[in-house]
């Protein structure tokens, strides 16, 4: 049940003070069929499906009471694109900022909202929420730089039919060794198809769009309508004008739409899934969801007229309403490269910089709370990345530093990123197949005269770069990490440690936030390294990492023994098999056995009678040859053992030359 501190929250009148806005949610399994071809399990809130919209106005406190009802999942709850600043604890990421909440448990989210704007929440528990664990959180701004006279809250998604918890395997699997990602069953609006929505002629229209999904992009635009961006990712830009926008996995975008003033006919509004990013296309796959601009509920909802060409309006190329400008040149510059490999299991991995993410065994956060504090060593710990683990992949980020990503994706598919606790500058983004970035083969968009765009997601081409730019101005742990689901799993990720002796002074975890890892089967560790070793009171643990949590094995380089034994038995046996057949190629025929008459050569030979014994006494052929003339008979005869109780079979043939062949003549074998 939801409970709202304030009346008509939505009305987006300015309130005399800030208001706590509570949301009870009790998370568990139900059915669904949202796209009509199949029914399956789904997580749902309250017995509600889809779950709710979240809805809150800037400067109020939002807390949601979180119980896991699921009973055979852990979970948490992401508020993917707030800031959280001051309340890295609330941030929701597994492992990172708190641990997973066992079956039977309630977990507290607890913080302030400081930002207007078009956001969403979901799980962020082993890629669980494709299984419908998502949807919108909307703060309204009763300042906005912009007026409307209606506010419509739209999701895009794809949809797949199976739990990921089934699908999850499947897809890290060596039978699955080039990684391909599962394609979704169909594409979703507002968790439905062919919805509805009823226009007022002349009227302006707010639409807030949040991909929601796992995987695909959307390219989206309204038939015969202009639509002005105005948001993207919680960032208000100059006004633009366009006819199809491009949203990735997690972006959100916000324009504005004016009615016709006509009203003879309604007017479809298609979410089409990016199928690039696909590595099959099954032939019975709707890439497309349509929904409607209903201006006459008697006229009929037309299919979409075709396009020849998906043509967005480019993001990177907005301006923000603030004009803040480029940022100082960077205190740290972190270059990450993509790539995509096989593993010793046979499964295939994502990387930056050959690093594929494994979660520790105690969550990064609590590491840097539970390191010693109290000496000139203490302090080296908190900000020495070894603590952190091999395989968090993790970066210290100095308090207020100017911090540059350079993005290099050396794999054929676009990539959606996404870094939790802040927006970024845009610097550059190259197009597809330009490869690496350097000063010299390129450099980031001339900014001096206008200020670079911000969000909290940004798309990199195939094979392409970009350039990203921030200030670490929010003490935290905060991963960045590609969006699509699947290459999270795969372990697509990095972790900023950002300012770790300022979040010592200013944090401290709430008990049931500990309960979550201690009340459970196999309690996870509060304190220590990425290993689980060190406490407050022993230092010389820290630096420990033995039994930290690793991922399979590389690939070996060149042969192990093994393979080197195997090379060479196959080898050996190849040779010995070809010697064999050359050996019985270039012998003499074999002589006929003894009990065999003698070979009847040219006409004119002597006559005779001569038998062939098989090996196992069984049976005999017999054959009689009369001199000048052509063979007599020639007759196979069973022949049974003594201890069958079985004699020699007796058999007599006559020949045209009248000579007799009696069979019973023969000697045993």
């Amino acid at each position: 049940m939801r409970m709202l501190s304030r009346i008509a929250l939505l009305a987006l009148t300015t309130a005399a003070h800030a208001a706590t806005v509570v949301y009870d949610f009790n998370v568990s399994w139900m059915t669904a069929n949202p796209d009509g071809l199949a029914e399956r399990p789904v997580i749902g809130i309250n017995n509600q499906w889809p779950p709710p919209r979240i809805d809150v106005q800037v400067g109020d406190r939002l807390i949601v009471n979180l119980h896991n009802s699921l009973g055979d999942e852990d979970t948490s709850l992401h508020f993917h694109g707030l800031f959280m600043n001051g309340s890295n604890h609330m941030d929701g990421p597994v492992m990172v900022t708190q641990c997973p909440i066992p079956p039977g448990a309630s977990f507290t989210y607890n913080f302030t909202v400081d930002q207007p704007g078009t956001y969403w929440y979901h799980s962020h528990n082993k890629g669980q929420y494709p299984d419908g664990f998502r949807g919108p959180l909307i703060i309204h701004d009763p300042k906005a730089p912009f007026k409307y006279d209606e506010e419509l809250v739209l999701t895009v998604s794809d949809w797949y039919h199976d739990r990921m918890s089934l699908l999850q395997p499947r897809f890290m699997s060596k039978y699955n060794p080039t990684g391909a990602e599962p394609v979704p069953k169909s594409a979703l609006m507002n968790d439905t198809q062919n919805l509805t929505m009823p226009m007022v002629p002349d009227r302006t229209y707010l639409f807030r769009i949040a991909n929601i999904g796992a995987f695909a992009g959307q390219y989206i635009w309204v038939e015969d309508h202009t639509i002005t961006v105005v948001e993207l990712d919680g960032v208000y830009v100059h006004p633009t004008e366009t006819n199809m926008i491009y949203v990735a996995a997690a972006q959100r975008c916000s324009f504005l739409l004016t009615a016709k003033k006509q009203t003879s006919r309604n007017f479809p509004i298609v979410a089409s899934m990016d199928t690039t990013l696909f590595d099959a296309l099954p032939p019975d796959l709707n890439t497309n969801v349509t929904s409607y601009l209903l201006y006459n509920k008697a006229a009929p909802l037309p299919l979409p007229t075709p396009l020849d060409s998906l043509d967005p309006l480019d993001d990177a190329l907005l301006q923000p309403q603030d004009d803040i400008v480029i940022l100082p040149s960077p205190d740290q510059t972190i270059t990450l490269n993509v790539t995509m490999n096989n593993l010793a299991s046979g499964a295939n991995y994502a990387f930056f910089n050959d690093i594929t993410y494994v979660s520790p065994r105690v969550p990064t956060l609590y590491t840097v709370l539970s390191s010693p504090n109290s000496s000139s060593q203490a302090q080296e710990l908190a900000t020495n990345p070894e603590i952190y683990g091999t395989y968090t992949h993790p970066f210290v980020l100095s308090h207020n530093s100017i911090v540059q990503i350079v993005l290099n994706n050396l794999d054929s598919g676009r990539h959606p990123f996404h870094l939790h606790g802040h927006q970024f500058q845009v610097l550059h983004r190259s197009a597809a197949d330009e490869g690496t970035w350097s000063s010299t083969s390129s450099t980031p968009t001339n900014h001096t005269q206008a200020p670079p765009m911000r969000r909290d997601t940004l798309v990199v081409e195939p094979n392409g770069n970009a350039v990203i730019r921030f200030q670490a101005d929010n003490p935290g742990v905060w991963l960045f990490h590609c969006h699509i689901e699947w290459h999270m799993i795969s372990g697509l990720a990095v972790t900023f440690i950002e300012a770790p002796s300022v979040l010592q002074q200013t944090l401290s975890i709430p008990e049931d936030h500990l309960a979550a890892c201690r009340d459970r089967q196999d309690p996870i560790p509060v304190e220590g390294n990425a290993a689980g070793r060190g406490t407050r009171e022993d230092v010389t643990q820290w630096l420990v990492l033995d039994g930290q949590p690793m991922p399979p094995e590389p690939i070996p380089a060149g042969f192990t023994g093994g393979g080197i034994a195997a090379l060479v038995m196959s080898c050996f046996t190849g040779i010995l098999g070809v010697a064999v057949v050359a050996w019985y190629g270039f012998s003499e025929p074999v002589e006929e056995s003894s009990n065999t008459a003698a070979a009847v050569g040219e006409s004119g030979s002597e006559s005779g009678v001569y038998t062939d014994v098989d090996s196992a006494g069984k049976s005999v052929s017999v054959v009689q040859i009369e001199k000048g003339t052509e063979a007599v008979e020639s007759e196979a005869v069973s022949i049974g053992s003594e201890e069958d109780g079985m004699g020699m079979g007796m058999a007599s043939k006559k020949g045209d030359n009248g000579v007799v062949v009696d069979v019973d003549a023969i000697t045993k074998a």
